[in-house]
């Protein structure tokens, strides 16, 4: 990666001492305190640990911005310019059953826009991270989305909504289905910063997932911006953060998963 500025130096500290505290609890999943916060979402004693350790490093880097957090919710600043947007552990019901699939995403919001994003997975050490006009990058390799430009070869990542979603009627089994019979493969990884993130480094050519939160998505569309690729939303707006859907592949892919999914969806 071409030379890390001030903030993404501070974001690079505070998830790698993060990482440090969920592996070692991850070496001990089964000793875990876990309370159930809804169906499939659980939150878990290494997600509030990690939750804090990543506040604490970028509160005393940056101690006027404020912050957007999974389990503690928004904080404001002294300056409302600025502002973190952290998942300290995505992937946790992965992570609660011993799945080696997770990853810390943060990202950094400037007057409404994402100019800093990182995910990072431990287990495989794996670095994505960007900054907005610098490219995206795996580690200190540069990325790019695929190449792919015919649904019959490409592989696509989804996300399954949880019950409490309200959008889980809105047709997404028979998006499923229209989307296998067209692409070469379907994937449910249980990570969406990492599903994001491999659109963005080319591992799969396209992804979507309904019930996504700020946290979830920060980093990751600025990392597949960066690296080429497109990302919207099924609602035919520009508003990322509001609660809905995402779609994102290389542009080929995302304008073909698009039109599949639009054919799909189930109207009000």
């Amino acid at each position: 990666m071409p030379r890390h500025s001030a903030n993404m130096e501070i974001m690079l500290r505070a998830a790698f001492r993060a990482a440090r505290s969920l592996l070692r609890d991850f070496g001990e999943v089964e000793q875990l305190q876990v309370s159930i916060k809804g169906p499939g979402d659980f939150v878990s004693a290494a997600d509030r640990r990690a939750e804090r350790i990543l506040y604490e490093e970028l509160r005393r880097a940056r101690p006027d911005w404020g912050f957007l957090l999974e389990e503690s919710g928004a904080k404001a600043g002294r300056s409302e310019d600025w502002r973190w947007i952290v998942d300290p552990l995505d992937g946790t019901t992965n992570f609660l059953h011993g799945l080696p699939h997770w990853a810390i995403s943060i990202g950094l919001e400037h007057r409404g826009e994402i100019v800093a994003g990182l995910v990072y997975d431990p287990v495989k050490n794996e670095l994505f991270a960007a900054e907005r006009g610098s490219g995206a990058f795996l580690n200190d390799r540069r990325l790019r989305v695929s190449s792919r430009r015919e649904m019959n070869t490409a592989l696509i990542g989804c996300g399954l909504p949880v019950q409490c979603w309200k959008g889980r009627e809105k047709g997404f089994t028979r998006q499923m289905e229209k989307v296998a019979d067209e692409a070469a493969g379907l994937r449910r990884l249980g990570t969406c910063s990492l599903d994001l993130a491999y659109v963005a480094a080319g591992r799969q050519d396209g992804f979507w997932e309904y019930g996504v939160k700020p946290w979830d998505i920060a980093a990751g569309v600025l990392l597949i911006r960066e690296a080429g690729g497109m990302v919207g939303r099924l609602e035919g707006d520009e508003d990322l953060f509001a609660e809905g859907t995402i779609v994102a592949g290389n542009p080929r892919i995302y304008e073909k998963l698009r039109s599949i999914l639009d054919r799909a969806t189930v109207v009000e």
